[in-house]
């Protein structure tokens, strides 16, 4: 052999090893990622946060492998701004998304503004395919439908909420029902198409999740799982129900029947990510949309003062775990606070995604915070601000600031101290209420007002709550 030839056939072994380490290199820099995310779960209703009555082992294998991140929040105490929020990586106030949208398919504005990039827009510069399955709760209309905001799949529905009993699904058709109470009763939708469910909702979405990372085992994917479960109507079929037999309150009993089966569909989730190789390839988030309206469906803050809705803690602390085996470390909890913005900004930085100077990202890579003891702290702040009710809060380090509605004295409460929120320190520390509120009045000026009227202007919320509030004074 010459030695021309023998230099030719080294050369091309060269670049077919660099080729092959590019490839490998670039698979790395592309993990893929699958956010799991509960509808009014409370936030000690899972092991990994003291539940002793409702197991939830798949759950809780997440942070065992994994991170907890016992001071991560959501950016609102309700679903729909919740969402949209992490669905963008964005204070959702920024582009007026601040109340829970109406159910209206001849409503182009009525959900996430075409400005706003999702994660799935982002990721699909990169190769990413992505699914949705679940709730949506981002829009009705034709051009807010997932297909249309970056996923490639779709199997779900498109309000905020759903029944759970096939045989209460009677409406063939999403654009025939005519309120949010309607949208309940359609049949699923896979991409445009009405589908009818075979089996339990929650069981279904499972399922459909686990098929998802089959399908898509062999190129970098984002799955997005939005349980409707545990939200309203209180529904679980009589095996999973039998599992909590011994607890007496029928509310809780039930609650608990939903969790559980949202449990052991998550645990078939993981069982598929395992049996495809795919753990040390995938970035697993598990979180809640916000804290557990805990008078409606039975479940439990603990410790943390108020309800779903509520901008003391239990309306937005929420349950929060990760895990990227061999990357992130396993059994740790980290306690500085975090937010499901950070999860856009963390996938985006590890897939080398471009993001958009106009609309920068509020969230950060949490990646360098979780490998770095010295790296610092993540947020200098975090915030909320509820429009309608003039409701606000300002998160910074230990302190937390809180306007509790137009007109309200403010509080101040060091939450490392008092997780509670039992001991007002605004009038011995008038100095940390000036410096909280600072920061609120300067971030407020960066927000628009809300784009779309809510749920809570519609005649059927309305009327609710006029019920609700007669029922408040009876008692």
């Amino acid at each position: 052999m010459s030695r021309h030839r023998v230099r030719v056939i080294l050369f091309a072994s060269i670049l077919i090893g660099a080729f092959v380490w590019l490839r490998t290199a670039s698979a790395n820099e592309r993990p893929n990622l699958i956010v799991i995310m509960a509808d009014d779960l409370g936030y000690a209703d899972v092991g990994f946060n003291g539940c002793e009555d409702i197991p939830t082992p798949h759950i809780d294998s997440i942070a065992d492998e994994g991170v907890v991140f016992s001071s991560g929040y959501t950016t609102y105490p309700v679903c729909g701004p919740s969402r949209a929020g992490f669905i963008t990586g964005r204070y959702q106030q920024r582009f007026g998304f601040e109340r829970n949208p109406q159910y209206r398919m001849d409503d182009p504005n009525m959900g996430l503004p075409l400005s706003e990039r999702t994660i799935a827009d982002v990721l699909a510069e990169r190769g990413y395919r992505s699914g949705i399955i679940g709730k949506w709760h981002l829009g009705a209309h034709e051009t807010l439908h997932p297909l249309e905001r970056g996923f490639d799949f779709f199997y779900g529905h498109l309000g905020g909420g759903h029944r759970y009993l096939p045989e209460e699904l009677t409406i063939k058709e999403s654009r025939v029902a005519k309120n949010e109470s309607e949208s309940y009763q359609t049949w699923l939708l896979n991409g445009h198409e009405p589908q009818e469910p075979s089996g339990y909702v929650t069981d279904v979405f499972s399922d459909e999740a686990s098929l998802f990372v089959e399908r898509n085992k062999d190129n970098p994917f984002f799955l997005f799982l939005s349980y409707n479960a545990p939200h309203g109507p209180l529904q679980a079929t009589e095996e999973y129900l039998a599992r909590f037999s011994h607890i007496e309150d029928v509310k809780r009993r039930t609650y608990a029947a939903m969790v559980s089966a949202m449990d052991d569909g998550i645990g078939r989730v993981l069982d598929t990510v395992d049996r495809c190789d795919l753990a040390e390839d995938t970035l697993i988030f598990f979180l809640s949309d916000n804290g557990g309206p805990t008078t409606k469906n039975g479940s439990n803050n603990g410790l943390l003062r108020g309800n779903k809705s509520d901008v003391t803690e239990g309306g937005y602390r929420v349950p929060f775990a990760a895990r990227w085996t061999g990357r992130m470390p396993a059994g740790t909890k980290f306690g500085n606070p975090v937010s499901s913005l950070d999860i856009m900004a963390t996938i985006s930085a590890l897939s080398g995604a471009s993001i958009d100077r106009d609309r920068p990202l509020d969230g950060v890579n949490l990646l360098p915070y979780l490998e770095d003891d010295e790296a610092g702290i993540p947020h200098d702040a975090l915030y909320i601000r509820k429009f309608d009710q003039g409701k606000y809060t300002v998160r910074q380090g230990a302190y937390k600031l809180i306007i509790n509605g137009k007109g309200a004295a403010p509080e101040l409460y060091n939450l490392d101290k008092d997780i509670g929120e039992k001991q007002n320190l605004a009038r011995v520390m008038p100095e940390k209420v000036q410096e909280l509120e600072k920061l609120r009045l300067s971030w407020d000026e960066e927000l628009i007002e809300p784009r779309f009227l809510g749920l809570m202007h519609t005649k059927e919320w309305i009327k609710k709550a006029e019920r609700q509030a007669a029922k408040k004074k009876k008692k």
